[in-house]
């Protein structure tokens, strides 16, 4: 495999380059595969009713089922998956990775869905379940309290039935070879 041989970025040439470049490139082909691992990872929480991974393929067969694009589904589909990795701010965490190939309003209610669902329940944890309101002028906060409402928060029945992670492949291969263009 090719090195870069530059020990300060300043200092690398046109071929040190083109092989972040190749990195790079392997990176995205294999974000799918290395999404999908983290959904997996969320068939070993047994706190719930259902796991987490049953959460993520309720919430977005229930947003294929409503109609929603493609775009949607995916993020609906992975919306929790960064929970293990940053409980308090998953939904920030999982908004950043998918951001190059997200819409903005898709990337705001990835950004914001926890802070949304505890509508559903902060009075119960000693939370403003209002707190949300405070985002009302911005141009996703009714998509963000649909997708919680009709979506996210519903989603936790053992006898829901599922479409297969398989339906879903497909589009997240799509979704996530859309061309990023630098800012």
């Amino acid at each position: 495999m090719e090195k870069m041989h530059f020990t300060r970025m300043d200092l690398g040439t046109a071929d040190d380059f083109a092989v972040m470049k190749a990195v790079h490139e392997r990176t995205l082909e294999a974000l799918p595969d290395q999404l999908f691992a983290l959904l997996e990872n969320l068939s070993k929480d047994t706190a719930y009713n259902i796991t987490r991974k049953e959460h993520c393929l309720q919430t977005a067969t229930r947003a294929l089922r409503d109609g929603k694009d493609e775009e949607y589904v995916v993020v609906a589909l992975f919306h929790d998956i960064a929970e293990p990795l940053g409980p308090f701010n998953h939904g920030e965490v999982i908004a950043s990775i998918l951001h190059p190939f997200i819409s903005r309003n898709n990337y705001w209610m990835l950004l914001q869905h926890g802070l949304f669902q505890t509508y559903f329940y902060g009075d119960k944890i000693g939370v403003d379940p209002n707190a949300r309101d405070q985002y009302k002028s911005d141009p996703a906060y009714a998509q963000t309290v649909e997708f919680c409402a009709k979506f996210d928060e519903v989603s936790f029945d053992a006898n829901y039935k599922s479409e297969p992670l398989s339906t879903f492949e497909p589009m997240v291969r799509r979704v996530l070879q859309k061309q990023w263009v630098a800012p």
